[in-house]
């Protein structure tokens, strides 16, 4: 038994350029439970087109396994993963088949962003949503599609168009902000943000009390998805409703 993760030793992935979602998982982090990050080694490079998104997915996908690789050394319990657009790709068919591969590849179970963002929807009851992404129109587009398999009907979206990968994670609260006013409506029951360095774990959480219904951060998601599927029920304060009620 690991001497500080006796209940659970969770591994996590995210793009070397990821800022976010490693302290973000770390706060989120019960008493007994450890987290151990690996890094998808991409470039910062410049993203100013879809098809530069395009190349920043290819970027990630091509290194992901070997990050994945180094990971299972340390005889990880659960994979967490830390990166969103990839788990979204060709719908939820193809996101299932990727989900497959990195389960087998990982040799353990997984939790990833699209399937927990469902999952918390679902625990929601929500049918109609809307969601925030930093990616670019053709990344927005696999979401929505993804999302539309699920059953749900998607009314809005917005991207923000990040300019690089790091800057994502500099996205400023007033942004998001702005962007939460446009999504909500009476015909939305519920605003998902997607993209694991876009910070608004805490910030979701504020504004599903002032809009008066479920707001979710997708790393709050994950990482609820990841402790639920261990049997870890530990309710904690200050991340919203999914991970202090359910």
């Amino acid at each position: 038994m690991d001497h500080l993760g006796y209940r659970m030793k969770f591994g996590a992935l995210g793009p070397s350029t990821n800022t976010i979602v490693q302290p973000d998982f770390d706060d989120m982090r019960p008493v007994g439970v450890t987290n151990h990050y690996s890094r998808i080694i991409i470039p910062n490079d410049p993203v100013n087109t879809d098809e530069e998104f395009l190349q920043l997915v290819h970027n990630i996908q091509e290194n992901t396994l070997q990050a994945l690789d180094v990971l299972k050394s340390c005889e990880m319990q659960y994979l967490v993963m830390g990166m969103s657009a990839a788990t979204f790709w060709d719908g939820r068919k193809g996101a299932e088949k990727y989900l497959d591969m990195m389960r087998d590849r990982a040799g353990v179970g997984v939790s990833c962003g699209s399937f927990a963002t469902e999952a918390a929807l679902n625990t929601y009851k929500a049918k109609r949503i809307a969601f925030v992404s930093p990616y670019f129109p053709v990344a927005n587009d696999q979401v929505r599609r993804f999302y539309q398999d699920c059953g749900f009907t998607v009314v809005r979206d917005i991207c923000l168009r990040r300019p690089s990968p790091v800057q994502i994670a500099h996205t400023t609260d007033e942004m998001c902000r702005d962007a939460l006013k446009q999504l909500d409506g009476d015909d939305v029951d519920a605003i998902v943000q997607v993209g694991t360095n876009l910070s608004m774990v805490r910030f979701a959480a504020a504004a599903e009390w002032v809009l008066g219904k479920p707001v979710i951060a997708i790393n709050t998601a994950t990482y609820w998805h990841a402790l639920r599927a261990c049997g870890i029920n530990d309710k904690l304060q200050g991340f919203g409703k999914l991970l202090s009620h359910y």
